[in-house]
């Protein structure tokens, strides 16, 4: 995959996890496994129509998916894009090492 690619199908990922509401919502169905939206609504200050609005932008980044277990639809993440993002920001990472050595390496010459 070239690297234009790769940043535009990351793109959507790091759109999705700018947003804390977002980004706590991933973190606690990675941690709590399957939820559904009265689930991950308690104890909190948001309300279900915001967080099934935040979790249909996460899903569409491809984060979340939903499964329907009888009347209720619980949440799960997917971590596959999760380790897609993972490697993209490893990718970039190395790019930017050997940026920084080749930029050393003249500036010791």
């Amino acid at each position: 995959m070239s690297r234009r690619n790769s940043s535009v199908n990351a793109a959507p990922v790091f759109a999705a996890l700018g947003d804390e509401t977002r980004l706590a919502l991933v973190a606690r169905l990675g941690h709590d496994g399957p939820l559904s939206i009265a689930r991950l609504t308690e104890e909190t200050r948001v309300t279900r129509q915001a967080v099934t609005k935040h979790l249909e932008v996460l899903a569409r980044a491809g984060l979340v998916l939903a499964q329907r277990t009888g009347r209720e639809r619980l949440w799960v993440v997917n971590p596959q894009k999760l380790h897609d993002a993972r490697r993209y920001l490893e990718q970039m990472s190395k790019q930017w090492d050997e940026a920084l050595e080749r930029l050393a390496a003249f500036v010791e010459r």
